[in-house]
C-alpha cells in the first residue's frame, strides 16, 4: 500500500545519502593523504595546510552526516516496529471484540432458554394436583 511505497522511497533516499556521504568521506580522506607531504617551498606548504584543513573539515562533516543517518535509521526501525506492534494490537482488539459480541449473544440465548424453561417448570408445578 501507500505505507510500503513511502517506506521504499525513504529507504532509497537513505541509501543515496549514505552513498554520497561515504563517497565524500573516502574522496576527502584520500585527498588529505595525498596532500600530506612535506615540501620545501613555504608557500606551497601553507597552501597544502589550507587544503588539508578544508579536506579534514569535509571528512568530519561527512562522518557527522553518517552518524546522524545512523540515528535516523535507528529511530525509523524503532517507530516502524512500534507501528507494526500497534497494528497487531489493533487487530487483536478487533478479534477480541468480535469474540465478546459472540459470547454476549450466546449468553443472551442461554438466558432466554433458561427463562423459558423456568416458566414451563412453574406452569407444570402450579398445574399439578400437589
Amino acid at each position: 500500500g501507500a505505507t510500503a511505497t513511502a517506506a521504499a522511497q525513504n529507504q532509497r533516499a537513505l541509501l543515496q545519502k549514505t552513498d554520497a556521504d561515504v563517497g565524500s568521506l573516502v574522496a576527502n580522506f584520500s585527498a588529505l593523504v595525498n596532500i600530506a607531504r612535506v615540501n620545501d617551498p613555504a608557500v606551497r606548504n601553507s597552501q597544502e595546510a589550507f587544503q588539508m584543513d578544508m579536506r579534514a573539515s569535509r571528512v568530519v562533516h561527512s562522518a557527522d552526516s553518517l552518524l546522524k543517518l545512523v540515528s535516523e535509521l535507528k529511530r525509523t526501525a524503532i517507530f516502524s516496529g512500534l507501528a507494526s506492534l500497534s497494528e497487531n494490537v489493533d487487530r487483536r482488539i478487533e478479534v477480541l471484540n468480535q469474540q465478546a459480541e459472540g459470547t454476549d449473544r450466546i449468553l443472551q440465548r442461554i438466558w432466554q432458554e433458561a427463562a423459558t424453561t423456568v416458566k414451563e417448570l412453574e406452569a407444570h408445578y402450579y398445574s399439578s394436583v400437589v
